[in-house]
């Protein structure tokens, strides 16, 4: 296949996976080469009881992600969410509440539809799930966590052209299923900051999207049951040595599923498989630093 991979080549995309896992050279814009990011931090109650159990065992959150949906948080309960996450030097990102599995339509119920997934379905769901950013922006969010392709055009659209804060910070989710560079590339061009990679890439397949974006990528560590409950905290070494700068999501092996409230035992046991994942860090890797607080796309609230 050497005439295909001098097609790839001349394109300007990796002639294949980098399966010398070449170090990637780069750091966040802010400095650092890694950010420690919980998932699932679905309401205020779980934001503070994962700020206390992350400060008995010594551990930094650099930033958390509301999965649910915007929609199904009262203003107050969001105004609270920011006001502490400001405070901590927290990222706080939240999801756009609109979505096929919450809409009317029975085909992302079907076994084939599901594929369908957390896209959005027609232009009225578009109007609701731009309802939901400008909502949140105005009550302080700066992060969006965003699941269609075309949504996540638009969005870049309006950012550019002020309708959105020029801080928004928008974070492709998993449920987009990003899993090679030319896809890698394209949702950086329409305006993803940070990427969240499928879960179960190859080191070589990380390495092969480094050489196609310099965005942040967010990587699981673990995930939860419905995810296939991988648990790879021995590759962290090497997701920060081939693919920095990288969000490390950890601790969703303590749950079945992301779109829940946690228990208190599943929080418990989320800061503990973070500890693990930081501890493996300080360890193997004693020379990757964390990310500055000051790098912009932690999407830190705003005032």
């Amino acid at each position: 296949m050497r005439d295909v991979r001098e097609v790839l080549d001349i394109l300007g995309y990796p002639r294949g996976d980098d399966f010398t896992r070449s170090a990637s050279g780069l750091e966040f814009e802010a400095g650092g080469h890694y950010g420690i990011e919980l998932s699932s931090v679905n309401s205020l109650e779980v934001l503070e009881n994962l700020i206390r159990l992350s400060d008995q065992l010594g551990v930094q959150i650099d930033r958390v992600d509301e999965c649910r949906g915007i929609f199904r948080l009262p203003d107050a309960e969001i105004e609270r969410m920011v006001q502490i996450c400001r405070e901590r030097q927290i990222g706080l990102v939240m999801s756009v509440g609109p979505r096929a599995i919450y809409d009317t339509g029975s085909f992302a119920r079907s076994k084939n539809g599901a594929r369908i997934g957390y896209r959005l379905r027609g232009m009225e769901n578009i109007v609701h799930a731009v309802e939901d950013l400008l909502r949140a922006a105005a009550l302080g969010v700066r992060g969006f966590l965003v699941y269609d392709e075309g949504l996540l055009h638009i969005c870049g659209q309006m950012r550019e052209k002020g309708e959105l804060p020029a801080t928004s910070v928008f974070k492709l989710s998993v449920h987009a299923c990003c899993s090679n560079p030319s896809s890698a590339r394209l949702f950086n061009g329409i305006g993803a900051d940070t990427i969240n990679l499928v879960p179960d890439l190859d080191i070589s397949m990380l390495a092969s999207i480094r050489q196609a974006v310099c965005c942040p990528l967010d990587l699981f560590t673990d995930t939860a049951s419905d995810a296939s409950g991988l648990i790879r905290t021995y590759d962290v070494p090497e997701f920060i040595r081939v693919a920095a700068p990288v969000y490390l999501k950890c601790g969703a092996v303590s749950q079945t599923s992301q779109n829940h409230l946690p228990s208190q035992t599943e929080l418990e046991e989320r800061v503990k498989q973070m500890r693990c994942v930081v501890e493996t860090i300080e360890r193997h890797a004693p020379a990757a630093l964390p990310v500055d607080k000051s790098e912009w796309t932690l999407a830190i609230p705003s005032s």
